[in-house]
């Protein structure tokens, strides 16, 4: 998750996307102002593809907002696609949606999650090639979990995250941890599985600690487009101090619409196709 970034896949807000605060499922804290969303992230795109990656844009529409985040319908691996099952009822279907463009540009279906299971991609973290991390959260279960873990084989662990705040206030396992380098890492400590904390000390990844305040405002939610090399939502000044203090390169970019008000960060607004791993 920290290798150069080649190929991403992006969803310009659209629509649906517009509409989606009349619908109190989907989440959103306030009335959707699509034109300054839309800006926001042309913003974003313009941003990220500045530094290096090709950006493709889905150009599909569908009646989820939350598609615009595009990391939790579909995971893909060295061996293909994964479409996944979203724990929230109103997100399935967009897996469908990503499957369809990733297959007509060249990257097949590796395999599927079934009912009853359930997994985001948000739950999903690669800490090196061959070690997938899974959070078991509201919105991933134990059967998508084993799932998963049979279609890309090698090591996989699962680690519970807390019960929080419930469903209203939702935690991923990214929501809590981006890494940003092979030896650094930005976690929020006090919602961090301690497993996670224990194997980040073995595999001696540094920790970059984001402070309380910034944790709603997507201080954690980090997107490196190379190793130190990373994207930030504006508005987490602490943050991007200690992570430029730490050798990074820090980018951000206006996060109001696109960002808060749906409570999705950068990693959250993209789906990588291809990172140069070095396999």
């Amino acid at each position: 998750m920290t290798a150069p970034l080649r190929e991403v896949l992006v969803k310009r807000p659209g629509p649906a996307f517009g509409r989606a605060f009349d619908e109190p499922a989907h989440g959103f804290l306030h009335p959707v102002d699509l034109a300054l969303a839309q800006r926001e992230h042309d913003a974003f795109v313009e941003l990220l593809a500045g530094l290096g990656p090709m950006v493709h844009e889905l150009g599909v529409e569908s009646d989820s907002p939350d598609l615009v985040y595009l990391f939790d319908p579909l995971l893909v691996s060295d061996g293909g696609a994964i479409p996944l099952r979203a724990g929230k009822p109103s997100r399935r279907g967009e897996e469908l949606v990503v499957e369809s463009w990733v297959n007509a540009h060249g990257i097949p279906t590796l395999g599927r999650i079934e009912a009853p299971g359930t997994i985001e991609g948000g739950d999903t973290l690669w800490l090196r090639p061959d070690l997938l991390c899974i959070g078991r959260t509201m919105r991933t279960n134990e059967a998508g979990a084993r799932q998963l873990a049979a279609l890309v084989g090698g090591d996989v662990r699962v680690f519970d995250l807390p019960y929080w705040r419930g469903p209203a206030e939702l935690i991923h396992l990214l929501s809590v941890i981006s890494p940003v380098a092979d030896d650094l890492a930005v976690v929020y400590l006090p919602l961090l599985p301690v497993g996670i904390w224990q194997l980040l000390g073995e595999l001696g990844i540094r920790l970059i600690l984001v402070p309380d305040d910034e944790f709603p405002t997507l201080g954690c939610n980090v997107l490196a487009v190379r190793p130190g090399a990373v994207i930030l939502a504006e508005g987490n000044p602490v943050t991007t101090a200690a992570l430029a203090a730490a050798g990074c390169e820090v980018h951000t970019y206006p996060a109001t619409e696109i960002g808060l008000n749906g409570s999705g960060g950068p990693t959250c607004l993209t789906r990588p196709l291809r990172r140069d791993t070095g396999s």
